[in-house]
């Protein structure tokens, strides 16, 4: 049988989600604990490579294994066996078809920047401090321009050597909730450190150290553009992912409630 579950996971701890030699990866942990409860190896396949320090919300995965008796007890006994900084928030019998990451239509990453003249050591692990002022307009209007269908090789590269760099922003939202800033990004797909070294770019932005136009020389690929620069990992939050109707896990958070008055 094929199950599909939704993970949340703080990623400070672990090198990225792939499983890697001699490192602690995010599939390797979910391999264990459920290779000890079924007594058999299992393979988990992300909806997302999430890199080193980047947490999740909402990263969807599946896996096949044997299994008689109910998912949810099958759930409870994973969590059991996993550290407190992972856990399994949801476990179902996937639909006819699904897989984790070939049935995605799109990815949902949040940033988080804490904008306050004093560092936060409560909040070290999952923001990235700013202590200047920004221009929220500025970045919104630069964020506006990123907004479609690119090629954003400028941004990341592809996780395959020939893959495409071209890849279609659906939504990039920027708002302030206090001392925050938060950028949200949906797309059907994102290049490695793309979104990172988006939110670097509307940050310079912000600073004024370029003006919103300069989006279009970055995605031209111009000569004299600049390289955006790549932030932190720890601001940055798998949120969701999202799927056709018919793919959707019945248990797993495959939207994000907009706000009020936030753009479509």
């Amino acid at each position: 049988m094929r199950f599909g579950c939704v993970v949340e996971y703080d990623g400070a701890a672990f090198a990225g989600w792939q499983r890697q030699p001699a490192r602690r990866s995010v599939q390797a942990v979910l391999e264990e604990a459920a290779a000890s409860v079924l007594g058999a190896d299992v393979r988990f396949v992300g909806a997302g490579r999430t890199d080193a320090g980047v947490h999740a919300l909402g990263q969807v995965a599946h896996f096949d294994a044997a299994w008689s008796r109910g998912a949810e007890e099958l759930r409870r006994a994973m969590n059991a066996g996993l550290d407190r900084d992972v856990a399994v928030v949801s476990l179902v019998p996937a639909p006819a078809g699904f897989h984790a990451r070939n049935s995605a239509r799109a990815r949902v990453y949040r940033y988080h920047v804490l904008c306050q003249p004093t560092r936060s050591p409560l909040f070290r692990r999952t923001t990235y401090h700013v202590a200047a002022d920004l221009d929220l307009d500025a970045m919104v209007s630069a964020g506006d321009r990123l907004v479609g269908r690119h090629d954003f090789g400028a941004f990341g590269r592809p996780m395959w050597a020939d893959g495409s760099s071209v890849r279609r922003l659906d939504r990039l939202v920027v708002w302030r909730e206090g001392p925050r800033i938060l950028f949200e990004f949906e797309a059907d797909a994102f290049l490695r450190h793309q979104v990172r070294r988006m939110v670097g770019l509307l940050l310079d932005v912000g600073r004024g150290r370029w003006l919103p136009a300069v989006v279009d020389a970055i995605l031209a690929r111009e000569p004299l553009a600049p390289v955006p620069r790549r932030v932190p990992a720890q601001g940055l939050v798998l949120v969701a992912v999202r799927y056709p109707p018919a793919m959707e896990l019945a248990a797993g958070p495959c939207a994000v409630p907009r706000r009020e008055g936030e753009p479509g």
